[in-house]
């Protein structure tokens, strides 16, 4: 409770770190898709290589993330998200030297960094401000969406100015990859006086060292898997739309304008939904529609590309929601914020690692039909699985744990609400019921000390 309502000296100033470090956490992967063609010819790398590009963030991701939450136990929550930021930045100048090696090399340390930024900063919001947490969460959301949109639509331009400037001393990729350096330039400047803080993370903090028994939980896979499936989809886009539109004849450009629209279509979402998912008891209905949204979307954008903006903004709109009603999920399906951190430990853990495969498995199977038909397809075929985990996934029933901790049980939320409101009223009867006879029991013992005096 002291860490929730501990005073804050400067809360504008901490309210713009935090959405400056959201700025972070997808701009350095998003601006590598725009000019993943111009990387690939340069450095002779296969469609497998390519895509491991986006694929290695989500594997740091999936290894970090559970670990996060014990370097904020070490090192202090302000601490760590500058660690965070640091990684970025050096992964990014890494990246930027212009080799193979160092490329991946790079992407690996701002997976790392982005990692550590996931679990950490959704704490620090909790923590300092309590009250404010679906609007802060909304904004947040929509940082993100907007640094991605940024990093994706100057990329080309980026480019193109290395080529205008006659730039030598590293590739124009490198250039425009060196471009996003001003995220975590600009919020290492306004984080440095969060420093003198060493305070832990909110008891939700993602951690998987507990609740072992959620790993044996049909519903915690569930949960699980619709978030790795909807990070499957979205990061296959991330990797691979630029060149999926430059194939269809868009120009480098107009397809990183498109790719920057995608990124900003999922962040809409954190404005619409999120008052709506309040007034709605069951998601079922809103997490199928979701994917169906992206199902369309994708089967437009095959048979019907000269519409790429239309469809781009369905199936970003549809990630985005699905994003955020996976997250909600984590919430719905525990019972208490202990549980909640552990399921979104290992939604985190399994989900990205389900999430990394989509971009190899998209470029190889493109690389050895010679088209974007197939993966497209395949693509599809996801989503119609992501709609059926979806029925069970958004179902309001909540995972408890009997005495033993070995069973599972799923109980319906409205009855779990009436079992602990009993639970509650005869907890307090029997503590009213304690005191009356400690007060009897002292008057009785007054009335034999007075007796005994007299």
């Amino acid at each position: 409770m002291s860490h929730n309502l501990r005073k804050i000296a400067h809360p504008a100033l901490v309210i713009a770190g935090i959405l400056l470090i959201a700025s972070n956490l997808r701009a350095p992967i998003t601006g590598l898709g725009p000019i993943l063609d111009f990387i690939s010819h340069d450095l002779g790398l296969s469609a497998t290589q390519a895509g491991m590009l986006t694929t290695l963030p989500l594997l740091a991701f999936a290894i970090f993330s559970p670990i996060s939450s014990g370097l904020a136990r070490k090192m202090g929550l302000e601490p760590s998200l500058m660690l965070a930021l640091v990684l970025v930045a050096a992964g990014i100048v890494v990246r930027s030297s212009g080799s193979t090696t160092m490329l991946f090399l790079g992407t690996c340390i701002i997976g790392v960094g982005i990692a550590i930024g996931n679990v950490l900063l959704p704490s620090l919001l909790k923590r300092d401000f309590p009250t404010q947490v679906p609007t802060l969460t909304a904004v947040y959301v929509l940082v993100m969406g907007i640094g991605s949109t940024v990093s994706s639509s100057s990329a080309i331009p980026l480019f193109n100015l290395a080529e205008k400037l006659h730039i030598t001393a590293i590739p124009n990729w490198a250039f425009s990859l060196a471009g996003v350096i001003i995220f975590p330039a600009l919020s290492i400047l306004v984080w440095l006086p969060q420093l003198s803080g060493h305070t832990r993370p909110s008891a939700d903090t993602a951690d998987i060292d507990s609740h072992s028994y959620l790993w044996r939980s049909a519903a915690a896979w569930q949960v699980t898997i619709f978030l790795g499936l909807n990070s499957f989809i979205m990061y296959i886009f991330i990797s691979w739309l630029p060149s999926i539109l430059i194939d269809n004849g868009y120009t480098e450009n107009q397809a990183g304008y498109i790719h920057g629209i995608l990124q900003l279509s999922t962040a809409i979402p954190a404005l619409v939904l999120i008052p709506l998912m309040a007034k709605m008891k069951d998601k079922r209905g809103m997490s199928v529609a979701m994917a169906i949204l992206s199902f369309v979307g994708i089967l437009g954008l095959l048979f019907m590309p000269e519409h790429a903006i239309v469809w781009v903004i369905a199936f970003g709109f549809s990630c985005g929601g699905g994003f955020i009603l996976g997250l909600s999920f984590v919430g719905i399906r525990t019972h208490d914020a202990h549980q909640a951190a552990a399921l979104s430990g290992m939604a985190q853990c399994m989900g990205y690692l389900l999430a990394a495969t989509g971009p190899i498995i998209f470029g190889s199977l493109h690389e050895m039909t010679g088209s974007w038909h197939t993966p497209l397809l395949m693509t599809a075929g996801v989503c119609i699985v992501w709609a059926l985990l979806a029925l069970f996934a958004g179902r309001s029933h909540v995972i408890a744990r009997t005495q033993s901790g070995k069973d599972i049980i799923i109980e319906d939320t409205e009855q779990q609400a009436k079992s602990h409101l009993h639970t509650d009223v005869h907890t307090e009867i029997a503590q009213l019921k304690a005191e009356l006879q400690r007060i009897t029991k002292e008057r009785d013992q007054l009335k034999n000390t007075l007796g005994n005096k007299q």
